[in-house]
């Protein structure tokens, strides 16, 4: 594509309304003009993410209204027709996004279920279930930047679209040629024939209600909820209402909320980012649990699918931060614990599972050995984890109803993933950090009534399965040329594996993408048994692992880490030395 002559286009068409044209026409930088129309934004299997502004490599209307036609197509054409259930979080231009999906959906004559406000994508993905829609949009651009956002599809499962869906929506979406005349209903008359129909209450009330059958341990609530002090901030985002909701009705009633990140807003003012991931998001949320005395801190992001968590640290002082892989674990020994002794858990223990991802801890292997059930490894992408739930509800329903591992009919157990996302039940399948709120909260009333802080019993965590630490770190490659180098780094690595990283022998080199694991010491192949996907994984001794990963929706590559220590400070000293090979690959 010219991309001088697509930026004229888009300058002097009438198609193209006023502010787009003016917002263009001001340009004078020739290298921002080349990244806003050098290519198109990639409608990718998790949907679109992009930098907000006009032009065809960014979001907009128009880029958003592409995707929309394109997902209205394949519903027609494979479906007859349907409904899509549609939210949308705090970012700029969320709402507009939302209301103009479904607006060509209605022109489309594809149903819009709307939600009246902000909601958390989990809701979304109960939602689609709950109303027996045949897919969900949600528009947010989840931890990213303020300038950022994203439009993410979900099929009738509740799950994120997975193959053969996202290549055949992608088709559809490729195959809409420009990006003006795209038919987009009137909202009056969308609501007067039924195409438009706005939704909250109902859908609150039904998710909150299927988030208080997980609890396990009601009487430790009764016993310890108002003995617990809570910090929690939203940062600016949905999960303030149905955070606070469940924690108030669960009987939490020292809940602090930081006040400057309690309101939605867009701009994220107080943040560098909205990532509970990053440190500095906590720094307020910290400073005012210093004030009250909090045992736990809590930071949802924008959409509220995933959770930060620092706890009290009496021990030691201060406040420890636990990463998505420290959280994920001990809400999995908490909830298969506790399943484990009031007999819970599947008769044959072999038919319950626990899901993770392929960059996840490997402690979760040893969790799930512990209690008998099944350890299933996915791709990154917690997409991965909600297709298990489906398939695993698929072939329990062919067994006639009955769990039996050797027929993949498990019952799921538990799902999470590095990056700070879990799921308890299969209310949603999408990692959903209201309930991971409620979890936490709901374990730290029944280790408090063993005498435990959160911080303890992550210690006795690691006493039981061993010194596990993980680490994560990525390089950006901006512009025109960030593609290509991204792609000779990973090309480079795959076809020259390195014999060690930070002194661990490579004992094995899976390649994700042509589908092939080498052992090291014997030269043997064997299939890694996951569908193609863009990923080295490093399989290093003792335990260790390393893998490089393209990532799907930003343009940089992500190095992900983790070792086993004999204790805390040789598993620190074996990450740090694996972190500066990692960080060599890229130089």
């Amino acid at each position: 594509m010219d991309y001088i002559e697509e930026y004229r286009r888009w300058c002097e068409d009438p198609a193209f309304d006023e502010a787009t044209r003016s917002e263009l026409k001001a340009l004078d930088d020739e290298a921002e003009i080349e990244d806003r129309f050098y290519k198109r934004l990639t409608f990718g299997t998790g949907g679109l993410r992009g930098v907000l502004g006009a032009g065809t490599n960014r979001m907009n209307v128009y880029t958003v209204g592409r995707a929309t036609q394109g997902l209205a197509n394949f519903i027609n054409k494979t479906a007859g027709g349907g409904s899509v259930a549609i939210a949308y979080d705090s970012r700029r231009m969320s709402a507009e996004f939302a209301l103009d999906s479904a607006l060509i959906l209605a022109a489309n004559g594809i149903k819009a279920y709307l939600f009246e406000g902000l909601r958390p994508t989990p809701e979304l993905s109960f939602a689609v279930r709950r109303l027996g829609a045949t897919a969900g949009i949600v528009i947010t651009a989840s931890h990213n930047p303020p300038m950022y956002n994203g439009y993410k599809v979900y099929w009738s499962d509740g799950g994120q679209i997975v193959p053969p869906y996202d290549k055949l929506i992608i088709g559809e979406v490729n195959a809409v040629a420009g990006y003006t005349g795209i038919p987009r209903a009137d909202r009056e008359e969308a609501l007067r024939s039924g195409l438009l129909e706005y939704i909250g209450k109902e859908i609150d009330d039904a998710y909150a209600a299927e988030l208080k059958k997980l609890i396990l341990s009601p009487e430790a609530i009764a016993a310890e909820a108002r003995n617990i002090r809570i910090v929690y901030t939203p940062l600016h985002g949905t999960g303030n209402v149905p955070v606070r909701r469940m924690l108030a009705e669960l009987g939490f009633e020292n809940v602090w909320v930081v006040p400057e990140q309690e309101q939605p807003d867009g701009n994220f003012t107080t943040l560098r980012y909205p990532n509970p991931e990053d440190p500095e998001a906590f720094s307020l949320a910290l400073a005012l649990a210093e004030r009250v005395d909090a045992d736990i801190v809590l930071a949802t992001d924008p959409d509220a699918d995933r959770l930060g968590v620092y706890a009290k640290d009496v021990a030691r002082g201060g406040y420890m931060a636990f990463t998505g892989n420290m959280s994920g674990l001990l809400l999995a020994e908490y909830e298969l614990s506790v399943k484990s002794e009031r007999g819970l858990l599947p008769e044959n223990r072999r038919d319950g599972a626990l899901v993770t991802t392929i960059v996840s801890s490997n402690m979760a292997r040893r969790v799930a050995q512990n209690y008998g059930i099944t350890a299933i490894e996915v791709l990154t992408g917690f997409k991965y984890i909600g297709e298990q739930i489906k398939l695993f509800g698929e072939a329990v329903a062919a067994n006639g109803g009955r769990t039996d591992a050797s027929r993949y009919a498990y019952e799921y157990e538990f799902g999470f993933e590095e990056s700070y996302g879990c799921l308890i039940g299969t209310h949603a399948r999408d990692k959903d950090a209201v309930m991971a709120v409620t979890a936490l909260a709901e374990a730290a009333a029944y280790y408090r009534a063993k005498g435990l802080t959160l911080c303890d019993q992550m210690r006795n965590i690691y006493k039981k399965y061993g010194y596990y630490s993980e680490g994560l770190v990525s390089r950006t490659f901006s512009g025109a040329g960030g593609a290509d180098a991204m792609a000779a780094m990973t090309e480079r690595v795959r076809s020259t594996p390195p014999a060690s990283f930070g002194g661990l022998r490579v004992t094995a080199v899976r390649d994700y993408l042509g589908g092939v694991r080498k052992d090291m010491l014997t030269g043997s192949l064997s299939p890694v048994g996951l569908p193609q996907s863009n990923v080295v994984y490093f399989e290093l001794e003792n335990d260790g692992w390393c893998c490089v990963r393209p990532s799907g929706t930003e343009p940089k590559i992500k190095f992900y880490y983790g070792v086993l220590g004999s204790d805390e400070a040789d598993a620190a000293e074996k990450l740090a030395r694996l972190k500066e090979d990692l960080i060599g690959l890229a130089e």
